[in-house]
């Protein structure tokens, strides 16, 4: 059971990842834009909107995107892969 949440928990982190890379190339691409962007924009920005708070754009760089991106590859991916080996590795 718990290997099986490990598993939705990954598949999350991954879809979660694609929707923000698709948001960030909405945001280069105004033609792209349409009413459907609104519902990526309710899953991505309740995330991005504390991180700028504390680290504003840059330049016109929006770092909070790269910051959130680092956090679920760098930090909340390795959790999960933790949780998993030791959730799904046989009993000895």
């Amino acid at each position: 059971m718990l290997c099986l949440l490990g598993d939705i928990l990954s598949k999350a982190v991954t879809v979660y990842t694609i929707i923000l890379f698709v948001y960030a190339i909405v945001s280069w691409i105004p033609d792209l834009r349409g009413a459907w962007v609104r519902y990526l924009g309710m899953l991505i920005e309740p995330v991005l909107m504390p991180i700028r708070r504390v680290i504003p754009p840059l330049g016109g760089l929006d770092v909070a995107f790269l910051v959130l991106l680092l956090v679920l590859q760098l930090v909340v991916r390795p959790m999960i892969y933790t949780f998993m080996l030791h959730a799904c590795a046989p009993a000895f």
